[in-house]
């Protein structure tokens, strides 16, 4: 037990260090240079965009980034902030400050723990795609919508957060536009989609957060430029190590905020996830999905503590460390280490970057994040896809993350019930059963035959699972028929299990089949539904010699039983 409780949570950095070796090391050396290069004006933007300070989205990719890397189930993600996370960090930073957004933290940390422990990240990546695909694009629209002020220098003290209010605002602000943070911020768009057609393992993110910020520094230094707005006039990053903070629980401010501790928890699973197989297709390998939420969860809860944010697998990040040679979580570890240094010998250079280029490299963010191709394509998919997932992206959109996460499972849950309840089949026979191509467990050889069906029997067969949804439907066929038959074989063959309403419809049944004196004889019932019978009355309804393993020795007990029949019949008459 304790052996197998240990193979499946061992961190896959233990086990990757059994076969590590000099040329490993300095190929993950080299990959975490450049991940941890490329993570810091990344993380800044993501913490700037999010409410919160700049440094705080740094110390979120250095301790959190370290803890995914040395606990985690895949061998080359890469955590920290990610824009995921931008609105609904930034609409619980708005509407319950810093200390609301650790509580929501650490509550979501334990939960992905949970998770992890319960075994549930396979379970996790079962979440329809629509949804996935409508709130990440609601997301990407939400993210475009708040670089807007950045992005061309408007003139705006306060930007609403409401989604048409803010556009509103923008468009009464136009005339406010600066005309060189808008260069700025469209030159760092262009430098960034045109960086891969020369080099695709340096992110064009960073090439045009380094040209544009030393442009700008020129600009302000050598030509008199002014107006351009940098993070230095903004906020002040804290080149030093980030210090404990204690954190005010109580039970209010768990129940109030565990809607937005579920949302962290369940996005954060989610992309951790999708980033893990994603790397996976690409080298090769299998990473462990709970051990990964164990990881995030313990990520989660030790971060805020540190004045961090929420973290989960990065695929940018991801990818580039893949791109770069790295092939083990120490490429993650040394990313967090290299990100840690930068800020406490080079954090000073950071308040040079223009806010303008951080909206333009978020812009990007956005449009990779939007998926409209994939978005267009499943539009024409099927009514149920489209509703799922216009219903997703527009909650996500109007109102906010935590809703429509919420409706848009509670929706493809009812939409999957429907599907499922519609695939299941309620088919009557009398007269014969045709057994030719059956491949039901039965005594002798299956040969093509038909089996005669005594008078005054019928056969019903439920074709697929027995819950709720189709307990009902089984009920409305035999109101249809209205035949009152001597004897119900009910096939059970298909049925791969049954919940408690579906046996709490089989057990009405059987007491109305007794009281109208009609007997109910249980065919092909397989081991685990026999086991939920044996939980229920239906086995002293209907008689234990009266649930068959198969058809042949379902109509044998009916023939018997229509035989005694007949003999009462005429000893009556």
């Amino acid at each position: 037990m304790l052996k197998t409780l240990l193979k499946d949570f061992q961190p896959t950095l233990f086990t990757s260090l059994k076969t590590y070796n000099k040329e490993k090391f300095v190929a993950d050396a080299m990959s975490g240079l450049i991940v941890g290069i490329v993570a810091l004006p990344l993380a800044i933007a993501f913490g700037i965009s999010s409410g919160v300070t700049p440094e705080k989205g740094i110390v979120t990719a250095i301790i959190a980034g370290f803890i995914i890397s040395f606990l985690g189930g895949s061998h080359v993600q890469i955590g920290g902030p990610t824009g995921a996370f931008i609105v609904i960090v930034y609409g619980i930073v708005e509407q319950f400050g810093i200390t609301g957004l650790a509580i929501s933290t650490v509550l979501a940390g334990i939960m992905l723990l949970l998770m992890g422990f319960l075994k549930l990240g396979t379970v996790i990546r079962f979440i329809p795609y629509p949804i996935v695909v409508g709130f990440t694009a609601g997301i990407a629209l939400t993210i475009f919508s708040t670089q807007i002020k950045d992005l061309f220098g408007l003139s705006i003290d306060k930007v609403p957060s409401d989604f048409f209010a803010k556009w509103g605002v923008y468009f009464q602000q136009i005339g406010t536009i600066n005309w060189w943070a808008a260069g700025i911020g469209i030159i760092s768009v262009i430098i960034i989609f045109l960086t891969p057609k020369i080099s695709k393992k340096i992110p064009g993110s960073l090439i045009a957060i380094i040209v544009m910020t030393v442009v700008v520094f020129l600009m302000k230094q050598y030509l008199g430029v002014s107006g351009i707005e940098t993070i230095g006039d903004r906020f002040h990053i804290k080149s030093q190590l980030p210090q404990v903070e204690p954190i005010g629980f109580s039970l209010e401010s768990i129940r109030i905020l565990f809607p937005s501790a579920f949302t962290i928890a369940m996005l954060g699973a989610i992309e951790s996830l999708l980033s893990a197989t994603v790397a996976d297709g690409v080298i090769g390998k299998r990473h462990n999905s709970n051990m990964e939420l164990v990881a995030q969860g313990v990520a989660n809860i030790v971060t805020p503590f540190f004045g961090g944010i929420p973290a989960t697998g990065a695929i940018a990040r991801t990818m580039t460390n893949i791109n770069n040679g790295g092939r083990s979580p120490v490429s993650g570890i040394i990313h967090a280490v290299v990100l840690l240094l930068i800020l406490l010998f080079l954090g000073d250079l950071t308040k040079h970057i223009p806010m303008a280029c951080l909206a333009g490299v978020l812009v990007v963010v956005a449009y990779n994040m939007s998926e409209w191709r994939t978005f267009r394509s499943l539009a024409k998919q099927s009514k149920s896809t489209l509703s799922v997932l216009l219903t997703t992206f527009t909650l996500t959109v109007v109102f906010d993350l935590t809703i429509a996460i919420e409706v848009g499972l509670l929706l493809a849950v009812f939409l999957f019930l429907k599907r499922l309840t519609e695939s299941t089949q309620v088919s009557v026979t009398t007269g014969k059963v045709d057994i030719s191509k059956d491949i039901e467990s039965h005594s002798g050889n299956l040969q093509d035959e038909v089996l005669h069906l005594p008078k005054g029997v019928e056969v019903y067969e439920i074709d697929g699972p027995f819950f709720f949804g189709v307990a009902n439907k089984f009920d409305d066929v035999m109101r249809e028929i209205g035949k009152r038959p001597d004897i119900r074989i009910i096939r059970m063959r298909k049925v791969p299990f049954i919940d408690s309403t579906g046996l709490n419809n089989l057990e009405n049944l059987c007491k109305n089949s007794k009281k109208e004196k009609i007997q109910v004889i249980l065919s092909g019932v397989n081991d685990d539904v026999r086991a939920s019978l044996k939980k229920s009355r239906i086995p002293q309804l209907v008689g234990e010699e009266n649930i068959c393993s198969h058809i042949h020795a379902a109509v044998k007990r009916a023939e018997e039983l229509s035989e005694e029949l007949k003999s009462k019949h005429k000893n009556y008459d």
